[in-house]
């Protein structure tokens, strides 16, 4: 688990696009709107930009007050009840924890926070046990230990979050960009993509989600949930998975790079919702599947 590559992808806007770029989630949200007046495509950014803020507000583990910092302070035998949003988020991270066989998890709070701050005292051990309830938008704490960082699974949730507001504004196409590591297009338009920067592989986009994980400029950061410590080497530099949903893409984006590319079709064959993953090794960025 950990951050994705910032230099992973780009893409250029298409003429007559309007384009809106908002900060939060320690990146840089991109809306690019097409087919709208300016004073609509100004209404449905601005509404945007609200729900991305919202969404950092319950979803992040460093916000005082959000759901998740909550979470993290619960002690044995406590019960949160939290929003709708986070409720969700926390379920699909369970889905996806279950379809990578445990790749994916977000309760690594406490070793990615260690892995971060390069602190070479002893990773932290692993204990506790939080609840998850199906039906009720509630966390308990069984044991107290584990703490949830929500950075492999919350852009991606986010861009899918405001799909529905493109939806109820009749957007006719936009491509919604959560820096340069998920993306989100909707609607007829195709954008060009430029993978690994304008020297990498180029491919189109139209109505689905495309989320990147690499090394990025400071080496190894990915943390392997079922090791002792952060992955030496990744078999792979950097991994892009194309995906309906943008949580999907950069779940199984990071989930991969776990893996070596001749184990990808394998861990993603009862996964449906995934079109294509291209994989980057010594400079050659190719499609895996």
């Amino acid at each position: 688990m950990g951050s994705v590559d910032e230099n992973a992808m780009s893409t250029d806007s298409i003429s007559g696009a309007f384009v809106h770029e908002h900060e939060a989630m320690n990146t840089t949200f991109s809306i690019r709107l097409l087919g709208m007046d300016g004073a609509s495509a100004r209404s449905l950014a601005q509404l945007c930009i609200e729900k991305i803020d919202q969404l950092e507000g319950q979803l992040s583990r460093y916000m005082e007050g959000s759901d998740v910092s909550r979470i993290n302070a619960l002690s044995r035998g406590e019960t949160l009840y939290i929003s709708e949003a986070t409720h969700q988020c926390l379920l699909l991270a369970m889905e996806a924890a279950r379809q990578t066989q445990g790749l994916f998890d977000i309760t690594l709070g406490k070793r990615i926070e260690h892995l971060k701050q390069g602190n070479e005292s002893p990773i932290p051990e692993l204990h506790g046990r939080l609840k998850v309830h199906p039906d009720v938008p509630a966390v308990s704490c069984e044991e107290a230990g584990r703490e949830i960082d929500l950075g492999g699974i919350g852009k991606g949730f986010a861009l899918d979050q405001l799909r529905q507001l493109l939806i109820d504004w009749e957007c006719q196409a936009a491509l919604l960009c959560a820096g340069a590591s998920s993306m989100l297009a909707y609607g007829s338009a195709t954008w060009p993509v430029e993978l690994g920067g304008k020297r990498g592989k180029r491919i189109e986009l139209q109505a689905m989600s495309l989320s990147a994980s690499g090394k990025g400029i400071q080496g190894s950061h990915l943390l392997h949930p079922w090791g002792e410590e952060a992955m030496p080497a990744e078999p792979c530099d950097r991994v892009w998975v194309m995906a309906e949903c943008a949580a999907t893409a950069e779940v199984w984006s990071t989930a991969l790079m776990l893996l070596e590319p001749a184990e990808f079709a394998e861990a993603l064959c009862a996964v449906s919702g995934v079109h294509q993953v291209y994989a980057q090794r010594e400079g050659q960025i190719t499609c895996v599947m």
